[in-house]
């Protein structure tokens, strides 16, 4: 295939996407036909289907995509933080900033892809059909990771208290996520919900005094 061409469906099959993220995000899986997604990439509905197969194949390549760079980029805070820390590890701060930087302090809040994107996941990680088995799927394996590094810095901490403070994190982020605009009608404008920097700086220490106070042995 020539090199423009190449480029070219290349092209089209990531409009393809861009458009998917976007609908889904605002409608959710059941709210969302191929058709839909054609029309808002504008290419022939013979083209999604030819290059995702169903609206199935073409959610999991939506989150698959992005998936990866964020996995990529939070394996890479974690290694950094285990690699500058003392002889005793990194701390429990340590490891949650590793954990929220790449999604909340990385600029994605400036990238309407990458907007999309998280809100799309703060939808699959509350639902029943979907959390579990896609969550699982696309994160699970590098979450494992933070976990160990977590009981590490954790060593005294009841295995049940640890999950469920991971539990109360993952669903601090999903709402944090959502930007649903409730906290901006709540503190009268004070605080908007897509200051996700701002979400950031406070859910750090927050979410590492939650493990504290959970696991620590009193």
């Amino acid at each position: 295939m020539a090199e423009p061409e190449k480029k070219k469906r290349q092209s089209r099959k990531e409009r393809i996407l861009d458009a998917a993220e976007a609908l889904l995000a605002r409608h959710g899986f059941d709210g969302v036909s191929m058709r839909m997604v054609a029309e808002r990439a504008k290419v022939d509905l013979a083209l999604a289907s030819y290059h995702f197969g169903s609206k199935q194949g073409l959610f999991d390549a939506v989150l698959l995509r992005r998936a990866e760079v964020l996995n990529e980029a939070r394996q890479a805070a974690l290694e950094e933080c285990q690699a500058n820390a003392g002889p005793d590890g990194p701390t429990v701060e340590e490891i949650i900033d590793a954990f929220l930087n790449p999604m909340l302090a990385h600029g994605y809040e400036d990238d309407e892809g990458w907007r999309h994107y998280f809100e799309l996941i703060g939808q699959v990680n509350s639902s029943t059909e979907w959390g579990g088995q896609l969550m699982t799927k696309y994160f699970d394996p590098l979450v494992r990771r933070f976990m160990d590094a977590l009981k590490k810095a954790l060593p005294d901490a009841d295995p049940a208290n640890l999950y469920w403070s991971y539990h109360f994190l993952s669903g601090a982020l999903t709402l944090t996520f959502a930007r649903t605009g409730r906290i901006d009608h709540l503190s009268n404008g004070a605080i908007h919900s897509d200051d996700m920097l701002g979400a950031y700086k406070r859910m750090v220490p927050f979410v590492a005094a939650g493990f504290r106070e959970l696991c620590e042995k009193k």
